[in-house]
């Protein structure tokens, strides 16, 4: 989310964020087990190199849970 701000009911961990990007990680049954949810105090932070290296995370913690 480029623009926390613009996203109507964003509730923000810390006030400071101004970006951010949210991804669901799943259990062995395709369950969402948890959120990886990666904040900036710098507006349009991310790219989709950072999206890309977030989801290789993901799929690394989606192993072991």
């Amino acid at each position: 989310m480029p623009n926390v701000d613009e996203f109507p009911g964003h509730i923000a961990c810390s006030s400071a964020s101004k970006s951010e990007i949210v991804l669901p990680v799943f259990d062995r049954n395709g369950n969402a087990a948890m959120v990886l949810d990666v904040d900036s105090d710098k507006l349009n932070d991310f790219n989709e190199i950072d999206a890309e290296g977030l989801q290789k995370i993901a799929a690394i913690v989606e192993k072991l849970i």
